[in-house]
């Protein structure tokens, strides 16, 4: 953890864990689009699986890949900086609009990070814990929550959508960047693989971005899953 070798090691292997997290993410939010019952389902799996241990595993594990990437970044930005002659700047010239903010962005990443956590996990400020589907309990006399309704609810506002665009802006900037420098960390990365690499990132990127905004702009805009 003290080099700088090893410190780029535990930025990537962190990284690869969130990218990963984002596309299976992706891939239950999307299930809003199939109905309630589909996404209720999808919720009420992930809470349960393991008889209920499943997704906290899963959410301290992602805190500390995302703490341990943060910091470590933060770390070998630091250091970057104070290698560095104040009078070179080509570097920074040639470097990717992404790369530059790359700190910026994950700092503000971060900070929504937190703020969805509030929104739609701890419920703070909202009476989305007593939501209840309705329809699966006249059904099966079970009483769960309606995941589904919470979320309709939640992108009803236009500042938390406009907030959640601004992240996600951010974030696949970040990541046009980001996954093409864990392929090179991890040595997987050669002059004949650039190419294609760097336009992996992208189109990734593009498909997180319009995957995750697609939810909350189709429910303000276009009124998705209003009565």
């Amino acid at each position: 953890m003290r080099s700088s070798i090893g410190r780029k090691l535990i930025v990537a292997i962190t990284g690869l864990a969130l990218v990963l997290f984002l596309a299976g993410h992706l891939s239950g939010n999307l299930l809003i689009f199939a109905g309630r019952d589909a996404f209720n389902d999808y919720a009420q799996f992930l809470h349960e699986s393991l008889h209920g241990v499943g997704v906290w595993i899963a959410r301290v594990g992602l805190l500390a890949c995302l703490v341990l990437h943060v910091w470590f970044t933060v770390l070998l930005t630091r250091e970057n900086r104070a290698a560095k002659p104040k009078y070179q700047h080509d570097a920074t010239v040639q470097a990717p609009k992404s790369s530059r903010i790359m700190i910026w962005s994950g700092l503000t990443i971060l900070s929504f990070i937190v703020y969805h956590i509030l929104h739609f996990t701890v419920k703070a400020g909202s009476d989305y814990a007593s939501l209840v589907d309705e329809a699966h309990r006249a059904e099966t006399g079970e009483v769960r929550h309606d995941a589904w309704q919470m979320v309709i609810e939640g992108f009803g506002h236009s500042y938390n959508v406009i907030f959640y665009v601004i992240a996600l802006t951010l974030l696949c900037s970040h990541l046009s960047h980001g996954v093409s420098s864990i392929f090179q960390t991890l040595g997987l990365r050669s002059k004949k693989t650039a190419g294609p690499i760097k336009a992996f990132a992208k189109i990734y990127a593009i498909v997180i971005y319009v995957g995750f905004i697609s939810i909350p702009l189709s429910i303000l805009i276009f009124g998705f899953g209003s009565k």
